[in-house]
C-alpha cells in the first residue's frame, strides 16, 4: 500500500485503499470523505493517483471473505462495491444500520432473477445505431453476455415428499407449439401461416443452422427449436410484449429478447441468401393474363411504405424519421413484388424523411433488372433518368404538367396502370397483418427494422397467392 496520509479530513493514519478506476464508485468516495476543494463546498475535491484512504473508514462487511477459489484470503481486499462510510460525523448506529441493510440484499438477490425486468435504455448497450444524418440505414449489433438460469421457487411445501415429480421444476410451457398440430385457426392467429404443415416447413427452409444458432447472450435450452420459431413468430404477429411471452413460455424476459433478437437477424440472413428475383422468363411466365398482353415487360412492381415508430429522445433522431406525409415519426423502405404476387425485392429501413428517391438511388434495382424490363409504380416515383442509363423503363401514371385535360386514350393508359400497379398495395396490406409493422417501434424494435420488415414480407411468400391469375 501507499505510505501517504489518509485523505480524509482530520484523519493522520498512514496508508489505506487507494481509489477505484471504476467513475461511479470513485465519486461515491469523493463524497463520502466530504473533502472540499479550496474551501469551497461547491467544488468537490478531486483525488490524485496516490491518495488513499485508511482501513479504519470501512466497515468488515466491504471486505471480501473469501477469494474466487473459496479459499480464506491472507490479504484483506475490498469488494468492487465499496466505499469509505465510518466517519467522526456519522453514529455508529448508521453505520451497523448500512451493513444490516447491506446483508439482507445480498441475501435478497440470491433468490431473485435479475433478467426480470427489461429496459430500452438498458438495451443502448447492445445495439449501437448512429441516426446522425437523414435516411441512414438500420443495423443491428449485438456482444454477448452470461446470464444465470431461472429458478422456479417449489410451491409443494406442504405435500409429501414420497413423489418426487411434485418437486421438480416446471420445463414444459404453458404455450408450444405441439398444442396446434391439429388447430389451423390457432395457427393461423399466432403465426399467420394456415396449418402446422406450413409452419414446418417455413422451419424447414432456414435449415440445419436453426439448430446450431450464435445466441446474442447464451445458448437457449429452456424451449425447443419449433418452439423458439414459434415464439418469435408471435411476436411478429400479436406484437405481444416480452412479459406476456415470459408468461406463456414460462421464461424469463431476458430470455424471450435472447431468443427472438437472434431469430429475427438468423430468419433475415438465411432468406437474403435466397434469390428471389425471378428470370424475366420465369415471370413472364406467371404472370396473369391480362398483364401478360398488356404490360408484358414489367418485370417488378414496387411501391414504397411506411410503419411508426416511437419519437427518438435525440432531436437528428426526430428530424431524420420524421414524415410529413404521415405526420409522425416512422420509418420507410421500398417493396417489390413480380407481376404473379411473389415479393422479389425489399429495400432495408431507412427514415422517414427519406424521399423514394433517395432510397431509389441507393438501391440496386438498376443493377438486378436487364436491359428492356419495365418497373411499375405509383406516380410519385418520377426516377426515369436514373434507370434510363440502363434502358430500364418506369411506368407510371402520366402527370397533368400545368394541362387541363388529357386525352382518352392517356385515361386509358392511366387507368390500366392503376388497376395493375394496385397489387403492390394489396401485397403490402398483406404484411401488415403482422401486427409488429402497424403498432409503434419501440427502441430495441427500431434498429431491428430492416430485419423486421424483411422477415414480414418473405413471409407473405409463404401464404397463399392473392393476386388471381385473371388480374
Amino acid at each position: 500500500m501507499p505510505s501517504t496520509c489518509c485523505c480524509v479530513p482530520n484523519c493522520s493514519n498512514r496508508g489505506g485503499h487507494i481509489f477505484p478506476k471504476n467513475e461511479k464508485i470513485k465519486k461515491k468516495w469523493i463524497k463520502a470523505i466530504k473533502r472540499n476543494m479550496d474551501g469551497n463546498r461547491y467544488r468537490l475535491w478531486k483525488p490524485s493517483k496516490t491518495s488513499v484512504v485508511c482501513k479504519l473508514h470501512f466497515l468488515p462487511s466491504d471486505y471480501k471473505s473469501e477469494t474466487t477459489c473459496g479459499t480464506v484470503s491472507l490479504v484483506k481486499r475490498l469488494k468492487s462495491d465499496a466505499f469509505p462510510s465510518v466517519f467522526p460525523w456519522i453514529s455508529t448506529s448508521t453505520s451497523n444500520d448500512r451493513s444490516v441493510r447491506q446483508a439482507n440484499r445480498s441475501e435478497a438477490k440470491v433468490n431473485v432473477d435479475s433478467d426480470s425486468s427489461e429496459s430500452s435504455e438498458d438495451m443502448q448497450a447492445y445495439l449501437p445505431c448512429d441516426d446522425s444524418n437523414v435516411g441512414n440505414e438500420i443495423y443491428y449489433t449485438a456482444e454477448p453476455c452470461v446470464d444465470a438460469e431461472m429458478t422456479v421457487p417449489n410451491e409443494s411445501m406442504n405435500v409429501p415428499s414420497t413423489d418426487s415429480s411434485l418437486t421438480q421444476t416446471l420445463t414444459w410451457p404453458s404455450l408450444c407449439v405441439e398444442k396446434f398440430m391439429f388447430d389451423s385457426p390457432g395457427i393461423m392467429f399466432y403465426t399467420g401461416l394456415q396449418t402446422y404443415e406450413d409452419f414446418t416447413f417455413v422451419l424447414a427452409t432456414l435449415g440445419n443452422a436453426a439448430y446450431k444458432l450464435n445466441y446474442l447472450y447464451y445458448r437457449s435450452d429452456q424451449l425447443s427449436v419449433e418452439n423458439q420459431f414459434f415464439l418469435t413468430l408471435i411476436k411478429l404477429r400479436q406484437h405481444k410484449t416480452n412479459f406476456e411471452l415470459s408468461r406463456l413460455f414460462n421464461i424469463s424476459e431476458t430470455a424471450v429478447v435472447n431468443i427472438w433478437v437472434t431469430w429475427v437477424n438468423f430468419m433475415s440472413r438465411q432468406w437474403r441468401e435466397v434469390k428471389t428475383f425471378p428470370e424475366r422468363d420465369n415471370v413472364r411466365f406467371f404472370s396473369p393474363c391480362d398483364f401478360k398482353t398488356k404490360f408484358p415487360s414489367t418485370r417488378i412492381i414496387i411501391d414504397g411504405t411506411e410503419c411508426p415508430v416511437m419519437k427518438p429522445k435525440s432531436p437528428i433522431a426526430q428530424q431524420s424519421t420524421f414524415s410529413t406525409y404521415k405526420n409522425r415519426n416512422t420509418i420507410k423502405l421500398l417493396v417489390g413484388a413480380t407481376p404473379g404476387g411473389l415479393v422479389n425485392y425489399v429495400s432495408p429501413a431507412y427514415g422517414g424523411s427519406t424521399s423514394d428517391r433517395q432510397i431509389s438511388e441507393r438501391s440496386n434495382l438498376s443493377s438486378i433488372c436487364d436491359k428492356g424490363d419495365s418497373i411499375m409504380a405509383d406516380k410519385g416515383f418520377n426516377v426515369q433518368d436514373l434507370f434510363a442509363p440502363y434502358d430500364v423503363s418506369i411506368n407510371i401514371p402520366t402527370f397533368f404538367r400545368k394541362k387541363n385535360r388529357m386525352t382518352g386514350k392517356t385515361v386509358l393508359k392511366d387507368r390500366a396502370i392503376s388497376s395493375k400497379r394496385v397489387h403492390i398495395e394489396r401485397i403490402i396490406g398483406l404484411a401488415k397483418t403482422y401486427k409488429i409493422l402497424k403498432a409503434p417501434l419501440n427502441i430495441t424494435e427500431t434498429k431491428l427494422a430492416s430485419e423486421i420488415t424483411f422477415v414480414c414480407f418473405m413471409l407473405c411468400n409463404f401464404k397463399t397467392c392473392i393476386i388471381p391469375e385473371t388480374a
